[in-house]
């Protein structure tokens, strides 16, 4: 059988099936530069905190993107079977990099409600002591650094960061866990977790973990080498390099910098930064990453030092909406609008497309048995994919900015139903997972099923215990009679039987590639067909057209 599939994937996966080429993102507010210098807000977007009302989840925000959750989940018709799942999403909110601070800030960021743990233990033998880094200034130094002060590394994810990870952990947990019942009970060797060189995103690993599994056990985080790291990504890739600093260097890109300049000169005024930093000034990336920390953490905007005091002239939020504004539509320019971002992204991040594919084949071909792969990466990590990915509508990836593949197997032989709608008040107790897994039985069952004393216990609910507790998980599974009529055939199908959706901020992801369009089900082969054609299988084209001796 495992024979079979892989011969239909190859044969189905061609390259040649699928549209190679980019394809523009849609017309919005976002990447309309008239638009962005006109705007007086920041598109109803949340930049000042981690929490929306629960009515409003699912709006952009800064702070704390939307992501998988139990709540707003759409789970598939009961013959599509979860086979495989991996999550890649950037670090969560964090203090400004030391790079992106002012030379002279008016007040200190301190980090004393948090401890970061780093030390070694031998696997046998001595162990030892949970030791913390805890910031210190000398009295005696007389080299006083720039930018912030305080117990903070620059950066550090912050405590509150540190939550709102482990509520990320906790809702994709309660997602594939307790609603699905895919992920095992334990951080066991079906999953894996992966970092970068970024001690930040290991600081963020820790609390996803356990706030998916509860341990406190040791877990192991698989990171690769500095200068070779696929998921950063940090390997060197001449042709990627050359093709995004063409892309920020020609005349569309500079419009908007010189459309800026009056607010440039605003900025430089407050912040004290020399307009020849060119840090500072080839982009809005430093001034937009250090107002943003400031918000996302409740700190005040800053404001003009005069002999060491805060004056009046302050930076305000219209200056910060307008810095943000052009944060997106550099984001949405550099990795979508110029018709090479493909080629750049795809080379620059091709590696880890390529380990992608490469695990969900060695799933569907026995040689692995990990079903569930966890990757913490940063913002550049993330653009590059949805870059790829071609999303239709390109933003800069928030706090948390979240991508998932999702592997299918469609059973045929399954009565077809309607998706089932998961009650998220339900208690997800062994025995309602139980039905959740079993969920074509639940279809033929659960409509009609009353319980009394004398009602027997279905086999397929034999975790419940009780005709009661039967009767109330159905009632969370709301599913439709099945009907004899034929499962209608997706279009297009799959030869192999297995299909693919890729979530972003917990909703499916629409792709502006034809080929791709809303990526709901789409068949294996064509998703395949397609990371292949760019980066080849198993990333065996990346070397060359990293080199150029391949065309990009």
């Amino acid at each position: 059988m495992m024979a079979a599939v892989a011969a239909s994937l190859a044969r189905h996966g061609s390259a040649a099936a699928v549209d190679l080429s980019w394809h523009a993102p849609n017309a919005t507010n976002i990447n309309n530069l008239t638009q962005v210098m006109a705007g007086s807000d920041i598109y109803g977007w949340v930049y000042n905190n981690s929490q929306v009302p629960a009515d409003e989840y699912g709006v952009y925000n800064w702070c704390n993107m939307p992501h998988v959750r139990k709540t707003e989940y759409k789970v598939p018709s009961s013959e599509y079977k979860l086979q495989y799942v991996e999550v890649i999403h950037r670090h969560h909110k964090r203090t400004v990099y030391a790079s992106n601070s002012f030379p002279v800030e008016s007040y200190p960021w301190n980090c004393d409600d948090e401890d970061l743990f780093y030390y070694g233990q031998p696997k046998a033998g001595n162990k030892s002591t949970p030791t913390y880094w805890q910031g210190y200034q000398s009295p005696t130094n007389p080299f006083i650094p720039t930018g912030f002060l305080g117990t903070c590394q620059f950066p550090q994810i912050t405590a509150a960061g540190l939550d709102d990870s482990w509520q990320h952990g906790r809702d994709l947990y309660g997602v594939y866990h307790d609603l699905l019942g895919f992920l095992p009970d334990d951080a066991n060797e079906k999953v894996s977790f992966r970092v970068t060189q970024n001690v930040i995103t290991s600081e963020i690993a820790g609390m996803v973990v356990n706030g998916m599994f509860n341990t406190q056990n040791e877990v192991p985080l698989l990171i690769e080498a500095s200068g070779y790291d696929s998921l950063e990504p940090t390997y060197s890739c001449s042709v990627s390099s050359n093709l995004f600093n063409s892309i920020k260097s020609g005349r569309n890109w500079t419009a908007h910098l010189t459309a800026a300049t009056s607010l440039y000169s605003t900025l430089d005024n407050i912040s004290g930064v020399s307009p020849t930093d060119s840090g500072f000034h080839a982009s809005f990336d430093h001034y937009y990453d250090n107002l943003s920390a400031r918000q996302c953490h409740g700190k005040p905007l800053p404001c003009k030092l005069v002999n060491g005091v805060n004056s009046t002239t302050c930076v305000d939020q219209s200056i910060a909406d307008e810095v943000y504004r052009l944060g997106n539509y550099e984001y949405s320019y550099i990795y979508r609008d110029d018709p090479r971002s493909l080629a750049a992204s795809s080379t620059a991040y091709g590696v880890w497309i390529g380990e992608l594919t490469t695990h969900i084949r060695n799933f569907i071909n026995g040689t692995s048995n990990v079903v569930y792969r966890h990757n913490v990466a940063h913002d550049g990590s993330i653009s590059r994919l949805l870059s790829v990915l071609q999303l239709d509508v390109m933003v800069w990836p928030g706090m948390g900015s979240e991508v998932v593949f999702e592997l299918y197997k469609k059973d045929t032989t399954t009565p077809t139903t309607t998706a089932s709608v998961m009650a998220p008040t339900c208690n997800h107790d062994n025995c309602l997972r139980q039905v959740i897994r079993q969920s074509a039985s639940a279809s033929a069952v659960c409509p009609t099923y009353t319980a009394t004393a004398v009602t027997s216990i279905p086999t397929f609910a034999s975790n419940c215990g009780s005709a009661a507790k039967v009767s109330s998980a159905c009632s969370c599974v709301v599913t439709p009679t099945p009907t004899s009529t034929a499962a209608p055939t997706p279009t297009p199908s799959s030869a192999s039987g297995y299909y693919i959706r890729v979530l972003w901020k917990g909703q499916v992801l629409r792709s502006s590639n034809p080929s791709l369009g809303l990526m709901d089900m789409v068949p294996l082969e064509t998703v395949l067909g397609y990371f292949d054609g760019l980066v080849g299988v198993g990333a065996s084209l990346v070397v060359g057209k990293c080199n150029g001796s391949i065309a990009v």
